[in-house]
């Protein structure tokens, strides 16, 4: 590979790295074509951008980057893909849900500016919330004492109105 290709490849990455905040490092050498065009198709409809990039192009791409990255370093070997998102637990859902099958397996991770090293951390990847459910949980939380208030002011509607009708219909 030239030079220009290979300085065209880093600074491709170097954009994607800027653009989206959070990639997973994955090995994907158990993959044959049929399954890993299947893993592509479900990373797009997801909206995963998956790239396979050599170690040392993908090294000289994180190093060029603004970001703290020198604990992936040691995960660079194998066979590499690098799964980039805007949610940061879209993607590791997905490698559970094909982690029955063994393939892909977790490298490494850069999800809400921190680092995850190892195929053991998938399960604190998963339970990461997006922003989404987060403004969700926030709403429901700022919701239910609004909801708690009415319906007290509703019941003691009914109450006085219970008591003003009694008082009403009691002979003199």
């Amino acid at each position: 590979m030239r030079k220009e290709v290979k300085d065209t490849i880093i600074e491709d990455l170097g954009q994607k790295l800027v653009e989206y905040p959070h990639f997973y490092l994955v090995d994907v050498a158990g993959l044959n074509a049929e399954a890993t065009s299947n893993l592509r198709r479900k990373c797009f409809k997801n909206e995963i951008k998956m790239v396979v990039v050599k170690n040392t192009l993908l090294r000289k791409a994180f190093e060029a980057s603004e970001k703290e990255l020198d604990p992936l370093y040691d995960s660079l070997k194998g066979s590499t893909a690098v799964m980039f998102s805007h949610t940061a637990n879209v993607p590791a859902k997905l490698i559970k849900e094909y982690a029955k099958e063994g393939v892909p397996t977790l490298k490494a991770a850069y999800a809400e500016e921190c680092t995850y090293v190892g195929a053991d951390k998938l399960d604190e990847l998963v339970a990461i919330k997006s922003k989404s459910e987060l403004i969700a949980d926030v709403v429901a939380l700022l919701q239910s004492p609004a909801k708690n208030v009415v319906s007290a002011l509703q019941s003691g509607a009914n109450t006085i109105h219970g008591v003003l009708k009694t008082l009403g219909e009691r002979p003199e």
